[in-house]
């Protein structure tokens, strides 16, 4: 994303939808910042102007929410002279509070990524965009941002120390795969039959209780429908009704119960299913050990679980332009444990180019 592209905080020529966008994921920072006097750093890979204009909305919408929000000056990072002693921040404050306790000043980088305050930045928010990826820096932020779209910013992650209640999880996801779903299976439609495969390398029986698990367009459900039969139940979930709408559209919901649900807090009995499919989903919850755990609970004793992709972990790395990390979610190394842990036992691995696929069952 070209520098000049980045207007969407200021532009007149935003829609009232994606003006609310941005107010929303601003407002959601806003209200993580711990209390007391904050020192934020608003960086990223995309070049200056999109941390620039990101820390100065954010600070209004600190302002707004009744504390004290100013942007550090232009000169030596506030807090952090020339020679390591204190330094002025914008309008006289200091990070530390000390000219007025509560106070929130925000810098933006990248010119003062590696002048940090005494201590260290409190809070660090990294903008995500596909262009300049910075795998270093987004991995050390608090909270990253996706504004690779710059009308329509999406929080993706959050660090659990300002996290709440998680609610922001849901309400991210469904802005990110809401503006998504018409366009869904254009782009991955193809992979239909590697969706067939997995489920059938699940070896489910007929009558069987079927549950997929973030199900997005449905691409699983048919294969799921046919794996249990006329006697066995299916049943689809997603926090995205706009997801559930297409797989409904393109004819994949028939004979199948479709629920718009968060994964990590399911209305559903101990030990109703047979069988969890999760394509795209564990690795991306905020607790990935707790969604296990939950899946474990409505799962009975013997019951299945397949975590699926339709590419490896390799070829999905070099697809977003990053390096495979050893000691990512779904690494072997950290999977099997995590799975043990949450009640499951991993049974086969299998991450091939063409897909990856962990099958466990339920102890």
């Amino acid at each position: 994303m070209a520098d000049e592209r980045v207007t969407a905080p200021e532009s007149p020529a935003m829609t009232s939808e994606q003006a609310g966008r941005w107010e929303t994921v601003l407002d959601t920072l806003a209200g993580m910042l711990p209390p007391g006097a904050v020192r934020v750093l608003v960086d990223g890979a995309g070049g200056e102007d999109v941390p620039r204009l990101f820390a100065d909305r954010l600070a209004a919408s600190v302002s707004a929410a009744g504390r004290r929000g100013r942007r550090a000056g232009a000169g030596p990072t506030a807090g952090a002279g020339p020679a390591g002693g204190a330094g002025p921040a914008a309008g006289g404050d200091t990070p530390d509070g000390a000219a007025g306790a509560g106070t929130v000043v925000l810098a933006d980088g990248p010119r003062r990524r590696a002048d940090s305050p005494p201590g260290g930045w409190d809070v660090v928010v990294w903008l995500h965009t596909r262009a300049g990826r910075d795998e270093e820096g987004e991995r050390g932020a608090d909270v990253v941002v996706d504004v690779d779209d710059p009308a329509w910013p999406v929080i993706r992650r959050v660090a659990a120390r300002l996290a709440g209640d998680g609610s922001w999880f849901a309400r991210e996801t469904d802005a990110f795969f809401s503006v998504r779903a018409a366009t869904w299976d254009a782009k991955f439609g193809d992979d239909l039959p590697a969706y067939a495969a997995a489920v059938r390398a699940m070896g489910l029986r007929a009558g069987a209780v079927a549950l997929d698990a973030g199900c997005g367009t449905g691409r699983a459900l048919p294969a799921l429908r046919d794996a249990v039969g006329p006697a066995g139940r299916v049943i689809g979930l997603d926090l995205t009704p706009l997801m559930l709408r297409a797989a409904r559209e393109a004819g994949r919901a028939v004979g199948v119960t479709l629920l718009v649900a968060d994964a990590r807090h399911l209305s559903v009995a101990n030990g109703a299913v047979d069988a969890v499919f999760a394509a795209g989903l564990v690795h991306h919850l905020p607790d990935m050990a707790a969604g296990l755990a939950e899946l474990a609970r409505i799962s009975r004793p013997g019951g299945r679980l397949a975590i699926f992709h339709p590419s490896g972990r390799a070829a999905l790395a070099a697809r977003h332009g990053r390096a495979l990390r050893p000691d990512e979610p779904l690494a072997a190394g950290r999977l099997g444990p995590m799975l043990a842990a949450s009640g499951w036992h991993l049974d086969s691995y299998d991450d091939a180019a063409h897909r990856f696929l962990a099958l466990a069952t339920r102890g």
